[in-house]
């Protein structure tokens, strides 16, 4: 029988102890480190106008000697450039992305594209699988590489240690302002947009030549952003300004458009840089339905291979300008690019203007171009070095080969030379490798000529490094030659803010009279008025058992107002409704304007302004009423709903408007067949809309005011006995319910 195993004895450790750390502490050590890793290594760009995922992508490509040659497929670019950007082939195709031609997010696209790469202009058409694409580096990629290869900037280890990369790239022109860039960091953003190439080659040759160049002046020679999707920018001068020296501020675009008179159409071909096409249509979508937009029949996006185009299809009367103007308030083809101009300046984020980001700029370019003419210097007093020991040497050339033939050991000719010429030792070498076949005295005397040449472009680039101004010129000198060779004209255009037609929804909306009835059910039409329109309340179709409480003759550009049950005023235009027939059911109103469950309107007026001397009368079933101004209701913006209309203490009953010039009799009614006739004056005035009011029918225990009419000729004719000049006031029974009065009339009979 086998033995059974002890069960090994497995002792507790002791609990680890606990350390308290401050949150000051963990935000030092833990998240600091984060944020700042955030800010300089991935969201922010640097002077150059890259930010680290775009240099370490461009560089690669460079160093794979994509500036010629074939188009390569894009998986091997992403796969290369995880040697220095260790973030995911993914990520990096994303960032190439953007950088192409065929997404046509740049001007001035840093890559040549072959394959479907999407669009900025859609969020739905996506780029193809890495495998499908190619891509090679622009000839205009030459202009941002430029120097790096003659020491213009500091390389560094990438972060294995196996390579080197630039910490920045040593672009020949003010690429920051070029190129459009928008990163998030932590607690700060940018938000850079592109500028045309000519137009800041133009601005910063002046800065060079004048440091101290005027907004005025920068704003003549850079005239504004330039979006590579065009559209229209319209211009502020004053928002500009703000732009242009501060670095923050929104910038206005909209859409750029066609009408076609014979299809009846318009075609969209511009759309602002800050938005898409399906943004766009889904809000013209939403309009349509909600019946806000009535002046199209159809719209879709044509995109093709020409490029941009959306179409809406007019009805037929429709002005094509009047219709773009209501689009441009009401969707994004009109819309903002807010600038944020936050770059990182020696690994420090700041908020510069234009004119602060050249200035900038060019103490970083006159840095490159000093390290690359000193890199030019030195390669060329090498070279002298070495001619000038040829010419010592063309002094006797038997000489130099009797030193070579007698000495007996390879090591000693360098010594032996430098004895014999009185030269150095990489003189030395440089005459010891010389070839046999080029001691001739031809050979000789074109490298001595080559001397001249030499002392003059030494003396040309010392002179240029010893002088500040010779560099700004030099500077200036490329500036000219990139305008002369990348320069395009602008793709946004610029109008005048105040040239712009502002939408006024009064004009888009056909007028003609129109009769507005109103049920006590809460059923709303609108019935449009001809010359041959026979009106009768009679015709209408209700629903069973309802009556019709209002009726008012309006235009179709009039404003509605209505109170309801619930303490709430609900606004609406006309044109809202549809024009309906005598045989049609009216609207539910509580449905088509949204109101809250069980509520159900009192009263509906027109109204548009809300003038001083006009008051509001209400009257409660408790027997109170109060008049309210109407200057009360006067809000900001254009709010469809006001709350708290009135007090909520007891039920409503009725409400009515009267003027200074024109107060209303109101006839009051309660539960027990009693009726009293007041003047509207004699009910105070409040300041406020929730005034629970005064007494102005007195009522016995459980009875309430039932009716309150202001219109009561046709139904209560002799209503003289039921005047009161003074409130509160006791009712007087109904004459239809007084049995001594109905006796007395059937005996005068």
């Amino acid at each position: 029988m086998a033995k059974k195993k002890k069960t090994p004895v497995i002792e507790e450790l002791p609990p680890a102890p606990v350390r308290y750390q401050p949150i000051t502490e963990t935000i030092e050590t833990n998240y600091m480190p984060y944020v700042m890793t955030v800010i300089v290594s991935r969201a922010i760009p640097e002077i150059d106008g890259f930010k680290p995922s775009h240099r370490k992508l461009l560089y690669t490509m460079y160093k794979m000697g994509l500036m010629s040659g074939p188009r390569v497929k894009s998986a091997t670019i992403a796969g290369r450039t995880m040697a220095i950007h260790p973030h995911g082939d993914a990520g990096i195709y994303e960032t190439m992305v953007r950088l192409t031609r065929d997404y046509e997010a740049l001007l001035h696209p840093f890559v040549d594209s072959k394959g479907a790469f999407g669009k900025q202009y859609s969020s739905n058409m996506k780029a193809s699988a890495p495998r499908y694409t190619e891509a090679r580096l622009e000839s205009f990629c030459s202009e941002i590489f430029k120097g790096i290869d003659k020491d213009a900037v500091d390389m560094v280890d990438n972060y294995d240690g196996t390579t080197v990369e630039p910490v920045l790239l040593p672009t020949t022109f003010p690429n920051v302002l070029v190129t459009p860039n928008m990163g998030i960091a932590v607690g700060m953003a940018s938000n850079i947009c592109p500028f045309n190439l000519a137009e800041i080659c133009d601005g910063t040759i002046a800065m060079l030549k004048k440091p101290g160049i005027s907004t005025n002046r920068l704003m003549e020679l850079i005239k504004g952003p330039d979006f590579p999707g065009g559209g229209l920018l319209l211009y502020d001068a004053a928002q500009m300004r703000q732009v242009f020296e501060t670095g923050v501020g929104p910038i206005r675009l909209r859409a750029r458009y066609r009408y076609d008179k014979d299809a009846n159409c318009i075609d969209i071909l511009q759309i602002p840089y800050s938005t898409t096409i399906e943004q766009i249509i889904d809000k013209i979508a939403d309009m349509v339905k909600s019946g806000s937009l009535k002046e199209i029949t159809d719209f879709r996006d044509e995109i093709d291979i020409s490029g941009f185009k959306l179409t809406l299809d007019l009805r037929k009367g429709i002005d094509p300008d009047k219709l773009m103007a209501k689009l441009f308030k009401n969707t994004p083809l009109e819309d903002n690019f807010k600038c944020n101009f936050n770059i990182l300046i020696d690994s420090a984020p700041r908020q510069m203007g234009i004119a602060e980001i050249l200035r900038e700029w060019i103490v970083f370019r006159m840095g490159c171009v000093r390290r690359e003419l000193t890199f030019d210097l030195n390669k060329k007093k090498d070279k002298l070095h070495l001619l000038e020991a040829l010419a010592k040497v063309l002094l006797d050339i038997d000489l130099a080969i009797r030193i070579i033939r007698k000495t007996e050991k390879e090591e000693e000719v360098i010594p032996s030379l430098m004895a014999g010429f009185a030269i150095d030792e990489v003189q030395a070498n440089y005459i010891a490798e010389i070839k046999l076949r080029h001691l001739n005295r031809e050979y000789i005397l074109n490298r001595i000529a080559e001397m001249e040449n030499l002392r003059r472009e030494i003396a040309e680039l010392e002179a240029i490094l010893a002088d500040d101004l010779k560099i700004k010129a030099y500077i200036a000198a490329q500036l000219t030659e990139i305008k002369k060779k990348y320069g395009k004209p602008r793709v946004t255009q610029i109008m005048e803010a105040g040239e712009v037609k502002v939408y006024d929804e009064a004009d888009s909306v056909e007028n003609y009279p129109v009769k507005l009835l109103l049920t006590r059910d809460g059923y709303f039409k609108k019935i449009a008025v001809t010359p041959r329109t026979q009106f009768s309340v009679e015709d209408q179709k209700l629903k069973d058992g309802d009556t019709v409480t209002t009726v008012l003759d309006a235009e179709n550009r009039d404003e509605l107002v209505f109170f309801t049950d619930k303490c709430q005023v609900y606004r609406a235009s006309i044109d809202d409704f549809d024009c309906l027939k005598a045989a049609t059911m009216a609207d539910y109103l509580p449905t088509k304007l949204k109101m809250d469950e069980g509520e159900r309107p009192i009263y509906m007026e027109l109204r548009k302004e809300y003038p001083e001397g006009e008051n509001y009368v209400f009257v409660f079933a408790n027997g109170k009423a109060v008049r309210v101004p109407v200057t009360n209701y006067v809000t900001k913006g254009n709010r469809r709903k006001l709350t708290g209309a009135y007090s909520d203490t007891s039920p409503i009953v009725a409400v009515f408007l009267e003027t200074d010039k024109k107060p209303v009799d109101i006839l009051m009614i309660s539960s027990a067949d009693r009726a009293i006739l007041v003047k509207s004056t004699l009910i105070p005035l409040k300041t406020t809309r929730t005034s629970q009011g005064v007494q102005v029918m007195q009522l016995k225990k459980d009875q309430t005011v039932v009716r309150a009419l202001v219109n009561f000729g046709e139904s209560f004719q002799n209503v003289k006995s039921y005047r009161k000049l003074k409130i509160p006031a006791t009712g007087i029974l109904l004459e239809e319910k007084n049995i001594a009065i109905q006796q007395l009339k059937i005996d005068t009979d």
